[in-house]
């Protein structure tokens, strides 16, 4: 950082200088002597930094095949603060995962940046501190103080030693979120039954006749555009609707928690023709010239129709840990041939974008005449704090399974495929997958 300038000195001050540049969320690490640009900043013992720093793409390291330290690189937008605010790209810096352990580390914060605080961050000095601020466009606003600063004693405040990350300040826009969501919500159970819905790529809404509405119409009513975006649905939080009693979102239904295409297998590399006649089987119901994929996978288990296995190749379920970079959930056929697989890395990048904070409700669905309508719960249930250990432990414990609806029309002569790949859980399993599971009823609050 600038030497002609003075440090910053107060909480005040800094706190004016980030909200200058919109930062929502401000925490900071006490920097041990091995936090520097040679051994990385450690930034903790779980996945759990993932929920708070804002992250792009995930993939493995390919450039240590042979290490014992295999790992995943996560992608930041991270910028040095000047001690008058002015923001300076850290084009290099990203997150590191080590799965064994796991830990997370951040790294390259120092290459390519200019205004970077070398001197603080070269060292090993006691009593640093590396202060980050979350911004509502994903970036991160990184600005570290040396060990004689006033600054670091007025932290002392928020000092917690529960958490790597101690916080000074966090907006309260999720919670005003969460309130808009609920009250929305609410609103929507006020309303009783509804005609089965669909928004249009214009968002205008148009009437839905299949069965499988109930999701198209909750959405349609929240105003949230039919998407394969990795996005949250609605104001940071994913939406999943389900059929179960509308006081208990936690009982009957089966949730669809995500529907990624294999990244892997001959699914990939040889394209779903080509891995629908080696692993399907001609339609049941006698429809010519159609040959489906479909039936529960789960962890372990032979299927019956396809006679593949659902394994996580790489993982020790025992220890709850990713043993190999390179690996992921797997359709593994008797010979060892893996038919399909979603690689790990690119899993852990879906769940940690899209699941950080799930809304679960419940509905219920009546017919008259040939128009569908639907009701939905005034009971829902709010999950955070996950992480992908998680959701590769429940995959273990066959409480996510693997439930496609695949289809390949015409396959002989011109075929036409319907891709649908699914992972999902009973809803009493729901709870698995997360740190904090509220339950909020709308005729008590």
């Amino acid at each position: 950082m600038s030497k002609e300038l003075p440090e910053i000195t107060q909480l005040g001050a800094l706190e004016r200088l980030m909200r200058q540049n919109q930062v929502h969320t401000l925490v900071y690490k006490r920097l041990a002597p091995n936090d520097n640009s040679k051994n990385q900043i450690y930034l903790g013992g779980n996945y759990s930094a993932l929920q708070l720093l804002p992250i792009g793409n995930v993939n493995t390291d390919e450039s240590r095949n042979n290490s014992k330290r295999d790992r995943f690189k996560a992608d930041i937008l991270f910028e040095w603060m000047d001690n008058i605010g002015n923001l300076y790209p850290a084009p290099s810096a990203q997150l590191i995962l080590y799965p064994k352990y796991p830990e997370v580390r951040m790294s390259g914060f120092l290459k390519g940046a200019q205004k970077a605080p070398s001197n603080y961050l070269g060292g090993r000095d006691e009593g640093r501190v590396m202060i980050l601020g979350i911004t509502s466009s994903r970036h991160i606003i990184g600005h570290v103080i040396g060990p004689e600063n006033p600054l670091s004693r007025e932290l002392a405040q928020f000092d917690n030693d529960r958490t790597i990350l101690s916080t000074v300040y966090q907006d309260r826009a999720d919670d005003n979120a969460k309130r808009q969501l609920l009250e929305k919500l609410r609103e929507i159970h006020m309303m009783g039954w509804v005609n089965s819905c669909k928004l249009d790529g214009n968002g205008n809404m148009q009437p839905y006749k299949a069965v499988n509405g109930g999701g198209y119409t909750l959405e349609a009513l929240l105003g949230v555009l039919p998407n394969g975006r990795n996005e949250p649905d609605y104001l940071g939080w994913e939406i999943k609707q389900h059929k179960a009693k509308l006081d208990n979102p936690l009982s009957g239904g089966t949730v669809t928690l995500m529907t990624p295409e294999p990244t892997g297998g001959t699914y990939k590399l040889s394209g779903i023709v080509k891995f629908i006649q080696q692993f399907g089987y001609p339609d049941k119901s006698g429809i010519p010239d159609r040959m489906n994929f479909g039936g529960v996978h789960k962890f372990g288990e032979q299927q019956n129709s396809t006679s593949l296995t659902l394994k996580l190749v790489g993982y020790d379920a025992i220890s709850g840990k990713i043993t190999d970079t390179h690996g992921g959930i797997a359709l593994v056929s008797d010979n060892g041939e893996e038919a399909a697989k979603w690689h790990f890395s690119s899993l852990l990048e879906k769940w940690n974008k899209k699941h950080a904070q799930a809304a679960y409700i419940s509905s219920k669905r009546q017919t008259i005449g040939s128009q569908h309508q639907y009701m939905y719960g005034h009971t829902v249930a709010l999950g955070t704090g996950t992480d992908f250990s998680r959701f590769l432990s429940a995959i273990a414990k066959k409480s996510i399974y693997y439930d496609p609806g695949i289809k390949v029309e015409n396959i002989s002569t011109r075929p036409k495929a319907k891709k649908r790949s699914q992972f999902r859980i009973k809803s009493k399993h729901i709870p698995e997958l997360y740190e904090t599971m509220d339950i909020v009823n709308f005729k008590t609050t």
